[in-house]
């Protein structure tokens, strides 16, 4: 299990730009927050980048991300990737019990919602995202009206740190491949 073959899985399965910026946040965040608590990086980080890379092939609840588990034991990914893939969505049924998947569950949902927020800000630069602009659009039940606001919340109380601060962290570990999401500043 390296990043590169990890990546190689990516790329074959998801089929939307969207999607592939979104691994590689969730990827940056959770090796960000891997090397905060002290914990294996590029595991973090793979579990981060295939959470969702099935998603394009069957993006609904009913198939998602047991088709995508099934792959990877199949390819013969670790049972701590695969377990925490299979825990970051509620529905699964599979409860999250390690640091890693709690912060899989947490950087998955704050990750797409900063990267939404900074994308309607005037600059679309992480530069000018903060926790305030984030919770005045986590108020706004039409904007990104499929993430679940009280599953924002949830992350931040399952590792045990306030949601701001959370926020702040989020913002601060996409900054590293900002240009990558499409979230860089203007020069």
């Amino acid at each position: 299990m390296d990043r590169e073959s990890a990546w190689a899985l990516v790329e074959e399965y998801a089929q939307s730009d969207r999607l592939i910026k979104h691994c590689t946040a969730v990827e940056a965040a959770m090796r960000a927050y891997a090397r905060k608590v002290g914990e294996d990086e590029e595991v973090w980080g793979i579990a981060g980048m295939l959470h969702d890379f099935d998603w394009d092939a069957c993006p609904s609840d009913e198939q998602h991300p047991q088709f995508g588990a099934d792959i990877l034991r199949e390819r013969g990914y670790p049972d701590v990737i695969v377990r925490a893939v299979l825990s970051h969505g509620n529905h699964t049924g599979v409860p999250r019990e390690s640091i890693m998947e709690k912060a899989l569950f947490a950087m998955d949902e704050l990750s797409g919602f900063v990267t939404a927020v900074t994308l309607v800000r005037p600059s679309k630069s992480l530069s000018d995202t903060d926790p305030r602009a984030v919770r005045k659009k986590m108020k706004d039940k039409a904007f990104a009206r499929n993430v679940n606001r009280d599953d924002l919340s949830q992350g931040a109380q399952d590792l045990g740190v306030d949601l701001d601060e959370l926020i702040e962290f989020v913002v601060e570990s996409l900054k590293p491949v900002a240009g990558q999401l499409g979230l860089a500043p203007s020069d």
